[in-house]
């Protein structure tokens, strides 16, 4: 009974926008789940059977806020001309330069057409064969802690724990990698992103809430009313969903 990682939600004003930005950023295709939703998706993305995950733009009525965001996307490159004609064509869809105190290093920090925050990597060869995305990054106090509680929930493979990070990939050793990595920033605002997770073939999603909240989750009212996920947040309050397999 685990639960696999299958969208970045992002909160958006205008999700089709943003829906569509990420899909050109990626080379994948947009797909509208109706009125107020649009994902970004690669070809052949199944969500009932996820091996990594697509991006999900979701309508809301809050702009985002000055802080920067707790959870971010780091996107890949194969080498250095590749990192350059990468960051230009993402320039050239309407990202600006996001300075969030990273100081010289050799990735570059942009944000969306919203203003949320993401990295384009120098070449690494540890996400030479992750595709488009790299990496979804959640800035954490207690890596440790998160490993304890994120290894108990999501059916992936942990790769690594040190006091620093918890990095997690597909057991199939394919797509992006989860990373939870240290960070001083204390959490003064709701994430604007953030994980979803589809339970796997067989396993009922009441049981999956459940057995969270007995491992640590909490109930998370965003005034999402009735809906068939439900929102929780984890021992560090860490915003999540768990949706139904529809």
């Amino acid at each position: 009974m685990t639960l696999r990682p299958v969208l970045v939600n992002i909160k958006a004003l205008d999700d089709s926008s943003v829906g569509r930005f990420w899909a050109e950023a990626l080379g994948w295709s947009v797909t509208s789940g109706g009125s107020g939703a649009t994902a970004a998706e690669p070809v052949g993305f199944d969500g009932l059977h996820p091996v990594g995950v697509c991006i999900d733009a979701l309508a809301v009525p809050e702009p985002k806020t000055a802080t920067k965001n707790r959870v971010h996307v780091d996107l890949a490159t194969t080498s250095a001309a590749h990192q350059a004609e990468s960051i230009a064509h993402l320039k050239s869809l309407g990202p600006t330069p996001a300075p969030v105190g990273q100081g010289d290093v050799p990735w570059t920090v942009l944000a969306d057409p919203e203003g949320n925050e993401f990295c384009v990597l120098e070449p690494r060869e540890t996400y030479r064969d992750t595709g488009p995305i790299a990496r979804v990054v959640v800035d954490c106090a207690d890596p440790r802690a998160m490993a304890r509680f994120w290894d108990e929930t999501m059916n992936w493979t942990l790769h690594e724990v040190t006091d620093d990070r918890a990095v997690w990939r597909s057991a199939k050793g394919v797509g992006p990698y989860v990373e939870f990595v240290r960070s001083f920033d204390v959490k003064i605002v709701p994430d604007r992103v953030h994980l979803d997770l589809v339970p796997a073939p067989g396993d009922d999603k009441a049981a999956e809430v459940a057995r969270l909240r007995a491992l640590g989750a909490a109930d998370l009212d965003v005034g999402q009313g009735d809906v068939p996920w439900t929102c929780l947040t984890d021992p560090e309050g860490h915003e999540f969903c768990v949706l139904a397999r529809s």
